[in-house]
């Protein structure tokens, strides 16, 4: 890969926290990226992802039957299994 000509190098999965991760695939899911936060709060062997969407947002984000935020939950629990760390996505809905 050659590098980028405005000097930023490419995320790999080394340098992309998981919260980064989940803010930058639900960002390109909804109307409404600015109001995405994603807060993390760790624990000695997991950490809860606490995702606020706008009210607007939560039924894009969940998707039909829930495949997107099935969709997510898995490939956040495959980056847990090689950290050796369990992850919890919560979609926050009472905002």
């Amino acid at each position: 890969m050659e590098p980028r000509e405005t000097g930023e190098q490419p995320a790999t999965a080394d340098s992309m926290e998981v919260r980064e991760l989940v803010e930058l695939i639900v960002k390109a899911l909804v109307d409404f990226p600015e109001q995405v936060h994603c807060h993390e709060v760790e624990g000695s062997h997991s950490c809860v992802l606490e995702l606020e969407v706008a009210k607007e947002d939560v039924g894009k984000v969940i998707g039909k039957h829930g495949v997107h935020a099935d969709a997510i939950r898995r490939l956040v629990n495959a980056i847990g299994g090689k950290k050796k760390k369990r992850y919890v996505l919560e979609i926050l809905e009472d905002l």
